[in-house]
C-alpha cells in the first residue's frame, strides 16, 4: 500500500467515492500531510524490506485510489514521497512496481520515478501508454470483469494485450486489477496456459 491509498483509509475512516476529507486535508494542512507522508513512508521502507528479506522476488506498491488526483497534486504532494521510498528499496535489488487504479493520466509521472515497471490498469491500452512516452516496461491489463465472460472474449482480448506488450521489449501480463471472488479459479488456469502458449508462439513468428 502506497502513501496516500493508506493515508486515505486513515482520514476518512473506509472506503470513499471521492476522497473529498483526504484531498481537502492534503491542501489545507500541508506541513501536517508531508510529516503523515513521511511516517508513512518509513513504515512501507521497513515493512519491503523485511518482505525482501524474507524472500520476496518482486515488489509491487499499490497506490490504488491516487487516480482521484490531478497530476499537479501528484507533482506536489505525492511524487516527492513515491520517490523517496523507490529510491531506497532500489537498494535492496529486486524489481519495483507502480500500479494504481484510474490513474492512466498519471502514468508519465510513475515513469520518471526510480522503479523498473509501470502498471497499468485496463483503461490505458499498452499502445497507447507507449505512445504517450512511457518507456519502461509496463505490467497489466486485462479488465478483470472480461473473466466471467465468455472464453472466445476472454481469449480475444489477451491475445491482443500480448499482440500490444510485444511491440516493444518489456511487458508482463497481468489483470488491471485483482481478481473477483465470483471468477471461476479454472477460468484462471486456462488464461494462464493461453498466455504462455501465444506468447511463446508469436515471439518464435517474429524472431
Amino acid at each position: 500500500g502506497a502513501p496516500f491509498t493508506l493515508a486515505s483509509y486513515m482520514i476518512e475512516g473506509g472506503p470513499s467515492r471521492n476522497y473529498n476529507k483526504t484531498k481537502s486535508f492534503m491542501v489545507s494542512e500541508p506541513q501536517a500531510w508531508f510529516a503523515l507522508m513521511d511516517k508513512l513512508a518509513d513504515m512501507i521502507i521497513a515493512d519491503v524490506t523485511a518482505q525482501i528479506k524474507a524472500g520476496a522476488k518482486a515488489i509491487q506498491v499499490f497506490d490504488s485510489w491516487v487516480g482521484a488526483l490531478n497530476v499537479e497534486d501528484y507533482r506536489v504532494f505525492i511524487k516527492p514521497i513515491m520517490t523517496r521510498i523507490f529510491a531506497e528499496l532500489q537498494k535492496e535489488d529486486v524489481p519495483l512496481i507502480q500500479f494504481g487504479v484510474g490513474a492512466s493520466h498519471l502514468v508519465k509521472e510513475w515513469n520518471d520515478l526510480p522503479i523498473d515497471v509501470v502498471g497499468l490498469d485496463w483503461r490505458l491500452p499498452i499502445k497507447d501508454a507507449r505512445a504517450n512516452g512511457i518507456t519502461k516496461p509496463v505490467q497489466g491489463n486485462l479488465d478483470p470483469s472480461l473473466l466471467l465472460a465468455d472464453w472466445s472474449v476472454i481469449e480475444k482480448r489477451t491475445k491482443d494485450i500480448i499482440d500490444q506488450g510485444l511491440e516493444m521489449p518489456g511487458h508482463i501480463f497481468n489483470l488491471g486489477h485483482g481478481v473477483f471472488p465470483e471468477v471461476d479459479p479454472d477460468v484462471l488456469k486456462r488464461l494462464t496456459t493461453l498466455i504462455h502458449e501465444y506468447s511463446a508462439q508469436q515471439i518464435q513468428a517474429r524472431s
